[in-house]
């Protein structure tokens, strides 16, 4: 009698050995592609169609075979695009929420019919597509459509909105940039670059709406492009960046070992991970990676260009003392490469701020809580952190003080679009998912659009103030002083601007600063920053509330250098400082109102708004005090510091508040005001790398100099075209209530706290 070879249980649980691996099948995919003819042209107006010429390109799967052919977009092809995504917001917001919604939900019962074959195309791709988190993001977006105008009232859909993916951006994060918009009643024009588009076309035919179409283009150099156009840009970076998996001598090794192969072994991995292991156990994690390597197969790699990258790397990180463990023998040949990991390196080794795509794993070691978040925060991104321990005190304090967009404890790539999350650093501006990312897809007024000014950006701001000489100079007319670090004080240069009237003449003289100046201004701010963050909500509006009174303190006089300056009536200039004062209280009052709260499902999960940190605003000439005053309490109410540029036009309304700032108890250092040339100022701000976000009230060349100079580092832009007698966006003596939650929205960042829960 044959001797049978089934295991008992006793001895599979002996053993433990993996069982053999399951072969997944295309056939589904495939036979879609057949019935495409494996050529897809451009999405446009509902069905797909030819390029304007003709040009087209192959697209191939990781084994170098070729899946489809795909249309190339040229400049014909975009305007035909525009045009239907034109015509399709006309009949698409004039839906009800309700037909919104119902249109939305349809993608749901897609989903359900067609999911084998969206999954087997997300196979062709190597990428990661799990249908139910797709399910769960139409549904969360169909129910704000139906509910946006009970619960976003005054807000209205902007219009045609483009977005811009990369190559390797998978299809979840591409909804959840598509969705808002569409639920808020806005037609989009999607730019999709290399492989996203077998996924999102496929989705995209079942329902033929005019308000989606796809292109397919590079898309470098955007925010750049449309500098001038008053077209507001959010960057968002989905891939590429550098990311901290910290593992603390609490953890559970096992299990954070395992998920670190899950992570930064995958094929198609959407971030970098650098491994952070504490010193005390760093050899035990060391040993568990050798022995979960052991059997792991070498990763195919898009080329053996790419594989002649990986390896000049690892042997650059050699040469700099890192050690290898591998899973297998490096091959001689061919586009593969073992896992790596590289243990050892340094923090300012290439490896790690600027990782080569490959199965490559820095690994670096830390004493103390503290080395930790420095490792953590040395990257200059700030998309994510996975941090392991069962200290749950250790991994909240640790989670607070990472500057990140989303913190998973004992656990890593965990996504749910009800909680908002922000990009830090130079991982974007925009805020993806919950109510956060409804904003930017509708606009409280609208905006104007403009055609970019012919102008030099090298240019911008090297103009001089014209020069004072002493002989014309009148000795008897007061010389004011602004206001930075806490002190009132002179511009570093020494020199001084003329201040006048309406009707010409001499009023006073105020400091020209600069580059200098907006410099002292900056390191002061950073000193002070943290701490302001960090004190209750109570203290900060309690400091406002203190504000407020020292301005009515000072009404006569302020309202006095208002009439001076501006020329209007004493009642008038009275009423904008009761209008101050008000606006004031206003933001003390908002200071224990922007709050986050948990996810409303099973599991805990946390959001939490963060204060950008030292943002610069130039202020415009319309309404000099109760602008200054507004943007004051937006900024400090949410925790930042802020370096103020009066108008130059009307300073003195500012330079009076001085000496209520002087009064109060504000930190030395948190508000900064600065004097003098608005652009040499505005260029100082916009080079600075530590200042996170720029207000500018201003010229249309300012504008498109601020565009096109904030984009590395990133910083959050608030534009606003300064026009003569009034401003060109808003009326600052009936600001609308949406408009007020706007501003204080747009001074904060969201931070997500994934702790799960048995």
């Amino acid at each position: 009698m044959a001797v049978s070879s089934t295991k008992t249980v006793y001895e599979i649980f002996q053993s433990m050995e993996y069982g053999p691996a399951a072969t997944s099948s295309t056939a589904t995919a495939q036979a879609w592609l057949e019935h495409r003819s494996r050529s897809l042209g451009l999405f446009i107006d509902g069905k797909f169609v030819c390029s304007a010429d003709g040009r087209s390109c192959s697209l191939a799967d990781s084994k170098g075979s070729i899946v489809c052919s795909t249309a190339c977009a040229e400049e014909a092809d975009i305007s035909q695009c525009a045009s239907s995504a034109v015509n399709g917001f006309k009949s698409w917001s004039s839906l009800s929420c309700n037909e919104r919604a119902k249109v939305l939900l349809r993608l749901v019962s897609v989903l359900g019919q067609h999911g084998q074959c969206l999954s087997e195309l997300c196979e062709l791709c190597e990428a990661s597509c799990a249908t139910a988190a797709l399910v769960r993001l139409l549904q969360f977006y169909s129910s704000w459509a139906q509910l946006r105008d009970t619960l976003l009232t005054d807000w209205t859909p902007l219009g045609v909105v483009a977005v811009v993916t990369s190559k390797d951006c998978p299809l979840y994060s591409l909804l959840l940039k598509v969705l808002p918009a569409l639920a808020m009643g806005k037609t989009h024009t999607d730019v999709c670059l290399g492989e996203v588009w077998i996924r999102h076309c496929f989705l995209m035919i079942r329902v033929r709406e005019k308000n989606v179409s796809l292109l397919f283009e590079d898309g470098v150099m955007l925010c750049k492009a449309t500098a001038g156009m008053r077209v507001p840009v959010a960057v968002s970076p989905c891939v590429g960046s550098t990311c901290p998996f910290i593992i603390f001598e609490s953890a559970d090794i096992n299990s954070a070992v395992d998920e670190v192969m899950e992570a930064a072994f995958r094929k198609k991995k959407e971030v970098f991970w650098v491994l952070c292991v504490q010193e005390s156990v760093v050899d035990s994690v060391v040993a568990h990676l050798r022995l979960r390597m052991a059997k792991m197969k070498c990763v195919t790699l898009p080329s053996e260009a790419n594989r002649e990258r990986v390896d000049a790397a690892v042997q650059e990180a050699q040469q700099l003392g890192a050690t290898l463990v591998q899973s297998c023998a490096d091959p001689t040949s061919g586009a593969q490469y073992p896992s790596t990991v590289l243990c050892g390196v340094a923090p300012s080794s290439p490896c790690v701020l600027d990782p080569c795509p490959g199965p490559l794993l820095p690994l670096m070691t830390f004493r103390s809580n503290t080395e930790a978040v420095t490792l953590g925060n040395h990257s200059p991104h700030g998309q994510a952190a996975s941090i392991w321990t069962e200290d749950l005190t250790l991994a909240l304090e640790t989670a607070q003080r990472l500057s990140v967009g989303s913190v998973w404890v004992n656990s890593h790539s965990i996504c749910d679009p009800c909680l908002p999350v922000s990009g830090h650093k130079d991982s974007g501006t925009c805020t993806d998912g919950g109510q956060e990312f409804l904003r930017p897809s509708s606009s409280s007024p609208p905006l104007p659009r403009s055609s970019p000014v012919s102008m030099d950006y090298t240019q911008f701001g090297t103009e001089t103030s014209p020069p004072i000489i002493p002989a014309e100079s009148d000795p008897a007319r007061y010389s004011h002083l602004q206001f930075v670090a806490g002190k009132a004080c002179k511009s570093v240069s020494g020199c001084s601007v003329a201040v006048q009237p309406p009707g010409g003449g001499l009023l006073a003289y105020c400091p020209d600063g600069g580059r200098k100046d907006v410099r002292n201004a900056v390191e002061a701010a950073v000193k002070v920053q943290p701490g302001w963050m960090k004190k209750s909500p109570s203290a900060r509006a309690q400091s406002l509330y203190s504000l407020a009174k020292g301005l009515e303190a000072k009404r006569r006089d302020i309202a006095a250098a208002i009439n001076t300056q501006t020329g209007l009536s004493m009642d008038e200039a009275e009423k904008e400082v009761e209008l101050s004062i008000t606006r004031l209280s206003v933001w003390a009052a908002y200071c224990d109102k922007v709050q986050g709260g948990p996810m409303p499902n099973s599991g805990s999960a946390l959001s939490i708004p963060e204060a950008l940190g030292v943002m610069g605003v130039v202020l415009p000439d319309y309404n000099p005090l109760l602008s200054m005053v507004t943007v004051l309490g937006a900024t400090i109410a949410t925790g930042n510091a802020v370096i103020m540029v009066p108008s130059q036009k009307y300073p003195l309304p500012v330079l009076a508040f001085i000496k209520v700032l002087q009064s109060s108890d504000l930190p030395a250092g948190l508000v900064n005001v600065i004097t003098g040339s608005r652009d040499q100022l505005t260029v100082a701000l916009a080079n600075h790398s530590v200042i996170k976000a720029i207000w500018y009230w201003g010229s249309a060349e300012g504008c498109q100099y601020l565009q096109y100079t904030c984009t590395s580092p990133l910083k959050t832009l608030r534009l606003c075209e300064d026009q003569e007698g009034k401003d060109g966006e808003l009326d600052w003596t009936r600001c609308r209530p949406s408009f007020l939650e706007e501003m204080w929205r747009s001074t904060v960042q969201w931070k997500s706290v994934w702790i799960p829960t048995a």
